[in-house]
């Protein structure tokens, strides 16, 4: 028997969603227990209209790859602050046949005419960074949907052309503003007045959007019906790429975009990066992107007495600190793409260095530990990149065991701010080291480059049990932070045996170099004094807006939890049927 905790919602499923999920004439109360039912198929996303969208795919046939498709195509439209069709994404698949994953690499490239100093200004140094971010110079080849298409293509069983219509309906007839969604709106819309975004979020008075305004968005839905129709060839050829390459030529710092680079894109499929970790073997996506830096950091806390102490001990919040610490200073000097630099993953992960990382620990921290010197490393050059807290993440699994965990992002908030087609542009190109070289003259790993892919923060993961059982999925939004909040909600999760929703809940804590921030109004005073006297002034800062969806299934029952400090939702089917193919 299906149900549903929401009226607006199709009853065929349940749900959880924070109490800041889209307004409705009575909103229901949130349930604080876990989320435990003993079926298969699930969605996990940030937004509820999200999670049905991918839901009714499942209901009607359709894979995790499938259902997939339509969560992106709906989160472009109601979440367009964290990820849309013109971003970039890191897909995590799970074969619930074959019990193997493969990472679909969507990470945006840099044109053929990008150069090293392209966000250097005319008198050498850096950019001002919100500058770079709204400048043609920002946006790079987007590859979130070549590379759904590709996954679909291999994994899918619905037709592409059905995949898209409850995104191109809702765009049609609007859907309501919801709280997040508003804050954002009135928080950027002001630093963003030569961008898109005033245009887009304005009403005819000249205020913005507030919550629970309808916002329709008839151009997407346009595009949305050729992207059905054509494929990726909808976005990357033709008369919407010709409006990309205008818009990112447009104004002061152009972009270097054309024609060619958009219509060359390829998605990269590479092997899982995986470790064992507990119980488990983990599984993350491999440079670019950043899953060696959440392998460090999980193995570092595994050599301390972190899992036997708790939440409630200020001295396991120190060990993370530090530990996280270790990981970022490591992870930001040696992680780029692995086309253009050598990273040491096996180096970074050997048990050897992580033993001597781990006794860096200490009772009282100290001022900030410097990178490592992994076997494998070469010399690079200190990093300075900047990552925002933009992106989204989400989970499905299908009837069938297949899986899939895929973060996705347009990088800062509403990402360049320039629009096409209904839909905003990245900024992904800001992910990158402006500064190519330091004061040595050695490079950076993150350097930009002609055809290169920047680092990336983003690590959807998959776990797998010994005999190669799905076993869980987590990811997050959060810029650099990503790697932290995850982390806590793994340890809190496993080691601390709290319930997924519990685990995420927990207040966050992101120790980068000298930065030691976190959600100081959650902790408790006693936390906080405890963290001060072993040498961790924590102050507030990153935190606030994570967004990590995860799911382990403990004993056959799901055990899945959604982000309260966002919108979103866990919608699982109990019909426990799928039509055969």
């Amino acid at each position: 028997m299906m149900r549903s905790l929401l009226a607006w919602l199709a009853p065929a499923s349940l749900l959880l969603a924070s109490c800041a999920t889209l307004p409705g004439p009575t909103a229901p109360a949130v349930p604080t227990a876990p989320i435990a039912i003993r079926e298969r198929a699930f969605v996990i996303a940030a937004n509820p209209l999200a999670a049905e969208a991918g839901m009714a795919v499942l209901r009607r046939g359709g894979t995790a790859v499938d259902a997939a498709v339509a969560v992106q195509a709906m989160l472009g439209l109601v979440e367009p602050q964290s990820s849309g069709i013109g971003g970039g994404t890191f897909l995590h698949f799970y074969d619930g046949r074959t019990h193997r994953t493969t990472l679909y690499d969507g990470r945006e490239v840099a044109p053929a005419q990008a150069t090293p100093t392209m966000f250097l200004g005319p008198d050498g140094r850096p950019l001002p960074f919100e500058t770079a971010v709204h400048s043609g110079r920002s946006t790079g080849v987007p590859g979130a949907v070549r590379t759904l298409e590709l996954a679909q293509r291999e994994h899918g069983a619905l037709p592409w052309s059905s995949l898209f219509g409850d995104a191109e309906q809702t765009a049609d007839r609007g859907f309501r503003v919801s709280p997040r969604l508003a804050r954002l709106v009135v928080t950027y819309g002001p630093q963003m007045m030569t961008t898109d975004v005033p245009r887009y979020f304005m009403k005819a008075d000249g205020t913005w959007l507030q919550v629970g305004d309808r916002l329709s968005n008839p151009a997407y839905a346009a595009f949305l019906r050729r992207l059905a129709a054509n494929g990726s060839r909808a976005l990357l050829e033709g008369e919407t790429a010709a409006r990309i390459v205008a818009r990112t030529h447009q104004g002061a710092y152009p972009g270097t975009l054309t024609m060619a680079d958009l219509a060359a894109y390829r998605p990269i499929k590479r092997e899982s990066l995986c470790a064992p970790w507990r119980i488990y073997l983990v599984c993350t996506p491999p440079p670019p992107a950043s899953g060696v830096g959440l392998l460090e950091l999980l193995k570092i806390t595994e050599r301390t007495d972190m899992a036997q102490r708790g939440p409630n001990d200020p001295q396991a919040w120190s060990i993370f600190a530090q530990a996280s610490q270790l990981m970022y200073a490591d992870r930001d000097r040696y992680v780029g793409d692995p086309a253009f630099v050598a990273v040491p993953v096996a180096g970074l992960l050997a048990p050897e260095y992580i033993a001597r990382r781990a006794q860096l620990i200490a009772p009282v921290a100290g001022p900030p530990p410097a990178p490592g010197l992994p076997a494998g490393a070469t010399v690079v050059g200190a990093d300075r990149t900047r990552e925002p807290t933009g992106t989204s993440h989400f989970i499905v699994r299908d009837s069938d065991g297949n899986v899939v965990s895929m973060t996705t992002t347009v990088e800062s908030i509403f990402g360049s701010g320039r629009m096409v087609d209904g839909f905003f542009l990245n900024n992904q190109l800001t992910d990158f080291d402006f500064s190519p070289i330091n004061a040595q003259g050695l490079p950076a790993a993150n350097a930009v480059a002609p055809g290169k892919r920047p680092r990336s923060s983003m690590v959807p993961t998959i776990l797998l049990t010994a005999d190669g059982q799905f076993a869980g999925a987590i990811g997050s939004a959060g810029g650099s932070a990503i790697l932290a909040y995850v982390a806590k909600s793994l340890v809190a999760a496993v080691d601390w045996r709290l319930p997924m929703q519990e685990a995420i809940a927990l207040p966050n804590l992101v120790a980068r170099g000298p930065a030691l921030q976190g959600e100081v109004t959650k902790f408790s005073p006693a936390i906080l004094a405890g963290l001060r006297a072993r040498g961790i002034d924590l102050q507030p800062g990153q935190g606030e807006d994570s967004g990590v969806h995860g799911v382990l299934i403990r004993n056959g029952v799901v055990d899945g939890g959604f982000d309260p400090r966002r919108e979103g939702a866990v919608l699982i089917d109990t019909s426990g049927t799928r039509p055969r193919r």
